[in-house]
């Protein structure tokens, strides 16, 4: 297993993620508890010391089933993370009992990390509203040893984080950000590096294979990572992106099968950094598949001008290819949509078509927008 320092400890750079454990017929609050404890048990045996779950998981459940199951370990054989859950805005004024709450779930008498979680659009302002004292409290926990390393998780952009950063950021020791190939410029992750970067704040990986998207690939795309590297796995692929990073120190991956775990082990048992040209490709391969499934809006923003309502359209169009991208599974797009008044919304496009008159690329833009709005369930 390849280990990355942090403050003098010795973390393991793959992480078991405990958000896509195997669950009982298909139903997400019911987890296999059986096989949960046998990869966890596999984990252990490869050497991953470091276990991340949340308040929301699996319903509710992730961290009493991952609690359950450390609680047979020793406590010094593992580094255990959960995050206060302020992707729900109702939990704001219950710091303090949703804390207590998830020490008692987990069965330890603390988190050797910890982090505000889902740092986005939806929730920036109520993150940073003294009233409800999240900031306060956390660091008092980790004054009082509850708490060992405090951080936090961000899917908003990089405008988001700043303001994030801005206020806590003398206090945040790390930063998990949804980081990949396809979305190091598809989600500006690389610019997100670069900030976390200026701060000195080591970089979590969350979707290292963007919940199964880079596991498979189309039949040409495969053939070219192949004749670089005949014996890597597609999978591989991600993870060796993700160990050319400097500044990555832990990767989480949300296994779900004893396969899955096992393919990921094997791959860590190295540290194969991509070269120039395979970094290249993967890149190319990602921009591929983009143009496949995304509106071609450069943000030029030559179409705000041009609307009567003031829609800020090109944010519009970026939140629906992350729908589109994301399929079934996105959430990033009604959280972002949340911080918007509710006449800036796709379904508030009149169908004027002034904005299409001055579109450099051509977009069907009030097309784009009901289709969005359809995607919504609101048209």
């Amino acid at each position: 297993m390849v280990y990355n320092d942090f403050q003098g400890i010795k973390l393991s750079a793959l992480g078991m993620g405990n958000m896509r454990l195997p669950v009982i017929d298909g139903d997400d609050s019911r987890i296999d508890k059986g096989t949960a404890k046998e990869m966890i048990a596999c984990c252990m045996d490869s050497g991953i010391n470091y276990y991340d779950t949340a308040y929301g998981y699996h319903g509710g459940n992730s961290e009493l089933v991952v609690g359950e199951i450390l609680a047979e370990y020793p406590r010094d054989k593992f580094y255990l993370a959960s995050k206060f859950p302020g992707y729900d805005l109702s939990n704001m004024p219950k710091v303090k009992e949703i804390f207590e709450e998830q020490l008692k779930k987990c069965r330890v008498e603390y988190f050797d990390f910890y982090l505000f979680h889902n740092v986005c659009e939806m929730n920036i302002d109520a993150y940073l509203d003294p009233k409800y004292g999240i900031y306060d409290y956390l660091l008092e926990q980790k004054k009082n040893g509850r708490i060992k390393h405090l951080g936090f998780s961000a899917h908003g952009d990089i405008d988001c984080m700043k303001r994030f950063l801005d206020a806590y950021g003398k206090d945040m020791e790390f930063c998990q950000i949804e980081l990949n190939y396809f979305d190091y410029i598809f989600q500006n992750a690389k610019g997100k590096v670069e900030l976390l970067d200026e701060w000195n704040i080591p970089v979590w990986v969350m979707e290292p294979v963007r919940g199964g998207q880079l596991a498979t690939l189309s039949d040409e795309a495969t053939a070219k990572l192949k004749a670089l590297r005949p014996n890597e796995s597609v999978p591989a692929w991600a993870f060796r992106f993700l160990q050319s990073i400097p500044g990555v120190t832990m990767t989480l991956s949300g296994m779900s099968d004893m396969k899955q775990l096992r393919e990921n082990i094997k791959t860590y048992e190295t540290n194969e950094a991509l070269n120039d040209e395979e970094f290249q490709l993967v890149l190319d391969i990602a921009d591929e598949m983009i143009k496949k499934t995304t509106v071609p809006c450069t943000a030029c923003h030559y179409c705000v001008s041009h609307c009567p309502k003031g829609i800020d359209i090109p944010f519009l169009l970026k939140l629906y290819n992350e729908a589109m991208v994301a399929g079934s599974g996105d959430f990033i797009a009604p959280m972002a949509l949340a911080s918007i008044a509710s006449d800036k919304q796709p379904e508030s496009c009149v169908a004027c078509h002034s904005c299409e008159k001055v579109c450099p690329q051509n977009i069907h833009i009030p097309d784009e927008l009901r289709n969005f709005a359809v995607k919504l369930g609101r048209a």
